[in-house]
């Protein structure tokens, strides 16, 4: 197969022809393009190859779940990706249509060492990739997706004999089974189920339902068009939606999935957005009276309630802060031998013993029911109040060029640090550490604290705020945090904003 082209040009003889891809695809931990703008089938094709090839040169049994999601264009590519694992050598096993976590399920319930899911995840339409991995519950980090990166673009593949396309069935009604096994509530329970139309319609009504739960359905009809937003539960427009559906139906809460089903939002029953890194804290207390003891992982996004909450403490809960992305989190926690990773945009890994370590958002469904039929005096309103009050922004994303993004980070980690070192303040206080583990999360000195780091997905910075004593606070650092960004001419504007 011939060395990928890097630019791909739409309506060309080669484009038909040749594999093309756009270097910057290969993201941290999965890889991600605009299709077909950039990356085409025959692009794909080469990407599987290169994948087959990894897990040949690792020394990987040449097994692999696919599955793909609930977009139109999702199919050609996933079947453009098989030809190449196949050319690979590589037994391809063929899950259909399906959520991320059922396609890591997967390797489990098949007993096959790799995955490959074909999905743009929350991005929106006009966006495809891959996450991948052969060593679960694990998915490619860094220097896995380095080594498939150059594998690729280098053209540097090994072709085998004995590729195999196999269709199983009977995957996604196992994957129910195993999220609802023999649980029931034993209190009602009436939970608003937003899916904003994506793949997850078709898991989490059924799911919620074969637990005892009534469910309100919300945009839960398949349309890869997503006539109503983008399922994205970290966006305010999706979680304004399921508040309203809160307050229309008189719900006990909303439980909202993104495009992939691997991230979960909440809405308690007074309509109040619970940005995911608060409903970790709430679950992490909870699990802490069943677990004492235990290690809770959180991505440096997460409010900071989780090293100060008296309630969490007192259970001997000790939290790791970690770099955000879906598989350094799956990593620190197998490393730890954590209990549980939260991330702020959605992801929840739980382990052994409530799950097998990977993100899966209907399993967090299942397991927040859980928690309120532990506590059934306690409404989802009555959890959020019991937490220390902060006051935080939702995750913001000025544009930053993809092929600049990483730069313009440096530079303002430096710029940032070097406030630190010189004493100067933030919002009247002063600066008690920068953590610089991924981006630059300042911390004050009375535990408030600003982020910024580059976005592994898509192109952009991140910036989160989070204030221990008032908005006016959380506003201020947010002005002295956006300040330095401005810093840096090419950044644009933000997604949203406070």
């Amino acid at each position: 197969m011939k060395k990928p082209l890097p630019d791909v040009r739409q309506n060309t003889w080669e484009f038909l022809r040749d594999p093309m891809i756009a270097p910057t695809g290969f993201r941290e931990y999965d890889a991600r393009w605009q299709y077909p703008e950039a990356i085409n089938l025959p692009g794909m094709t080469a990407l599987g190859f290169g994948l087959g090839t990894q897990m040949r040169r690792r020394g990987v049994d040449p097994v692999i779940a696919v599955g793909n999601d609930y977009r139109d264009y999702s199919v050609a590519i996933k079947y453009a990706l098989i030809v190449g694992l196949m050319k690979a050598g590589i037994h391809v096993k063929d899950i259909g249509p399906a959520l991320s976590p059922m396609a890591y399920f997967a390797q489990f319930h098949l007993d096959v060492p790799a995955v490959a899911m074909v999905t743009a995840s929350h991005n929106p339409n006009g966006w495809t990739g891959v996450k991948m991995g052969f060593e679960r519950p694990l998915t490619h980090g860094p220097d896995e997706m380095a080594e498939l990166r150059d594998i690729v673009l280098n053209g540097d593949f090994d072709a085998h004999d004995g590729g195999k396309h196999e269709i199983v069935d009977g995957v996604r009604e196992a994957y129910i089974d195993d999220l609802v096994g023999d649980f029931k509530m034993s209190r009602k329970l009436k939970v608003v189920c937003a899916t904003g139309n994506g793949t997850a319609a078709a898991f989490g009504p059924e799911v919620l339902e074969r637990i005892g739960v009534e469910v309100v359905p919300s945009h839960c009809d398949l349309d890869y068009t997503f006539p109503h937003y983008n399922p994205n539960p970290e966006a305010m427009l999706m979680l304004h939606d399921m508040s309203d559906s809160v307050k229309a139906s008189g719900a006990d809460l909303a439980l909202g999935f993104d495009g992939d089903g691997d991230r979960c939002g909440v809405v308690d029953d007074e309509g109040e957005e619970i940005f995911a890194d608060k409903v970790g804290v709430i679950m992490a207390k909870d699990l802490g009276k069943i677990f004492p003891n235990a290690t809770f992982v959180a991505d440096v996004k997460s409010t900071g309630l989780y090293a100060a909450d008296p309630e969490l403490l007192a259970t001997g809960a000790k939290t790791d802060y970690w770099k955000t992305g879906h598989s350094h989190m799956k990593r620190r926690v197998h490393a730890l031998g954590a209990l549980a990773g939260f991330e702020k945009s959605g992801h929840y890994f739980l382990a052994e013993p409530i799950g097998r370590g990977y993100d899966c958002g209907m399993r967090v469904a299942v397991e927040v029911c859980k928690m309120l039929d532990r506590n059934p005096d306690m409404k989802m309103s009555d959890m959020r109040k019991a937490l220390p009050k902060t006051w935080s922004t939702p995750t913001m994303s000025p544009y930053a060029a993809d092929t600049e993004k990483y730069d313009i980070l440096d530079r303002l980690v430096a710029k940032l640090v070097a406030k630190h070192e010189a004493g100067d303040t933030m919002a009247c206080r002063a600066i008690k550490d920068v953590v610089t583990v991924n981006g630059a999360r300042v911390i004050l000195d009375n535990g408030s604290w600003g982020l910024v780091r580059a976005s592994s997905n898509t192109p952009n910075l991140v910036v989160v705020i989070e204030s221990a004593q008032s908005e006016d606070e959380m506003r201020a650092i947010f002005a002295e945090i956006d300040a330095v960004i401005r810093t840096e001419p090419s950044v644009g504007e933000y997604d949203q904003t406070i």
